[in-house]
């Protein structure tokens, strides 16, 4: 039998010293990737040297995926048995981190797009709200296993001007208030621009805290990292 003390989910995260000073605020609040209060179950976290929105989000690099495939089969030899990582951007390394180790590695929420279409009805789709739309390419979603992106809707939060300070290095923080706020807006907004949305996908892992908010405001289904990772845990 299991011993269900020890991590079955390992994470990779960002370098500690190079997370801004507004997405450490999102990183103290539950449903967040990073926070262990997120979890009903122990999680083992691993900071990948190197790893920032710049090595990640905007310009992704080699060699922190190497990092991150060896930190894998370090977290592998410890007893994990399945691998995710912090941030949903991680979707465009999806084939080759899976293909390095021998145990499940899901890599963003995007994952879940193609269960979610098939629970719609035929005509309806998915909206996606990710951090940055800017840096969300069509790769990202193939290697999610997406390959028809007529069906999905995708809303950049870098468009709302508090949201826009999250990844600023040189901003020192962010109104939370604010930030929930133009997250519901974003919601609400998809849903009047494209009325046959069904569901919402959340692209960023920063953004289940308010997850709650977003099916409260809109009426519709909301799946993100958590939901995700507590399917991934439940199955290993």
């Amino acid at each position: 039998m299991g011993n269900d003390s020890l991590p079955r989910i390992g994470i990779l995260a960002w370098e500690g010293g190079l997370v801004p000073p507004g997405l450490m605020q999102l990183e103290k609040l539950k449903g967040n990737s990073t926070n262990l209060e997120s979890y009903d179950y122990p999680v083992q976290i691993r900071r990948v040297e190197g790893a920032s929105a710049e090595s990640i989000v905007i310009n992704p690099d080699e060699t922190v995926l190497q990092r991150m495939v060896s930190l894998m089969k370090e977290m592998i030899a410890e007893g994990v048995k399945a691998i995710t990582t912090s941030c949903g951007f991680n979707a465009i390394h999806q084939k080759r981190l899976a293909d390095s180790v021998n145990v499940p590695v899901f890599t963003s929420s995007l994952m879940q797009i193609p269960f979610v279409l098939r629970t719609l009805k035929k005509g309806q789709s998915v909206a996606v709200i990710t951090a940055r739309k800017a840096s969300l390419t069509p790769l990202h979603f193939q290697n999610c296993g997406i390959a028809d992106l007529a069906p999905v809707h995708i809303i950049g939060m870098e468009e709302w001007e508090e949201w826009g300070k999250v990844l600023d290095s040189k901003v020192p923080g962010v109104d939370m208030g604010l930030i929930e706020k133009e997250i519901i807006e974003a919601g609400l907004l998809a849903k009047k621009q494209y009325p046959d949305v069904g569901a919402f996908v959340l692209e960023c892992t920063d953004m289940p805290p308010f997850s709650k908010a977003i099916r409260s405001a809109t009426g519709l289904p909301v799946f993100d990292f958590i939901t995700l990772v507590n399917y991934v845990n439940q199955a290993v």
